[in-house]
This record gives C-alpha cells, structure tokens and sequence, in this order.
C-alpha cells in the first residue's frame, strides 16, 4: 500500500501549499522593469527615426539651397528663407512627434553664392518621449538631436 494513500501528502504539495502566490508577486516585481525595457525600446527607436527624418531634410535643404537659383541668395538671412520652408515641408508629416509642437531649428553656414561655395545646413532638434523621455528629462536634460549637411553651390 503506498504512503500516500494513509492521508499523507507528497513533499511537493506540503512545498506548494506555502508557495501559493509567490509567482504573483515575482510577476509584480519584475513587470515594471520589463515595460521600462520595452518602452525604451520605443522610443529609442522613435528618437532614431527622428534622426534619419532630420538627416533627410537636412540634405533636401541643401540640395534645394545650392541649386541654380533665379535671383542666387546673398545674405543668411536670404538662405535660412529659402530653405526653412522646405525643412518643415519634409519634417512636418514625418517626425514622431508624440503629439509635442516641437520644430526642427535652421541655422546655416554661408559665405557666397558662387559655384564651387559650400553651404552647411544645420537642424538641431528637441526630442520628446512618450513615457521615458519626460522622466529621465529631468537628471539629463530633454534629448537633442542635431544634424549637419554640407553642399557646394552648382
């Protein structure tokens, strides 16, 4: 006749009787680091996303700046003009923007017009995250995402 079978219980279910609950609380002890890590993630990908938007508006400005123009740019001024709109046509639609108003800044390095002048494109951007982004903020400051093309004028 088995042992069990007088009313004594397995040593594995005398164990589990003490256990009950313990995989509920291992589950809440780790569940917060784990959506930590997968919305890390997220953003991390969004953020780099955002630097390929911006490094492709980057290059559509200076493209657009130093090509043959009708009346050629003579001041900074006259350049950041010109091609402003053409970074926030590209950037507009396209940055993962979690909903903050957040531009790309134009800043341009320009001497002349002439053929054979570089023109340096210079966007410099605030990222926002969704959930990480606002708590980390504080101790290391909101992300910035800058990027720099430079083209010679045609």
């Amino acid at each position: 006749m088995p042992i069990y079978s007088r009313g004594l219980k397995p040593p594995h279910a005398h164990r589990a009787a003490h256990m009950s609950g313990t995989a509920a609380v291992e589950f809440a002890l780790v569940f917060p680091l784990l959506l930590f890590v997968v919305f890390g993630a997220i953003e991390l990908g969004a953020a780099l996303y955002d630097k390929s938007v911006l490094t492709n508006a980057s290059r559509e400005a200076a493209r657009f700046g130093v090509l043959l123009q009708a009346t050629p740019p003579t001041t900074k001024a006259q350049v950041i003009s010109l091609i402003t709109p053409v970074v926030t046509t590209y950037s507009q639609n396209q940055l993962v923007t979690f909903g903050s108003t957040s531009t790309p800044q134009v800043d341009v390095v320009f001497t002349n017009s002439n053929s054979g002048s570089p023109l340096q494109v210079k966007l410099s951007y605030t990222f926002n995250g969704l959930v990480l982004g606002p708590l980390i903020a504080p101790f290391s400051g909101p992300l910035q995402i800058n990027t720099t093309t430079t083209m010679k004028f045609e």
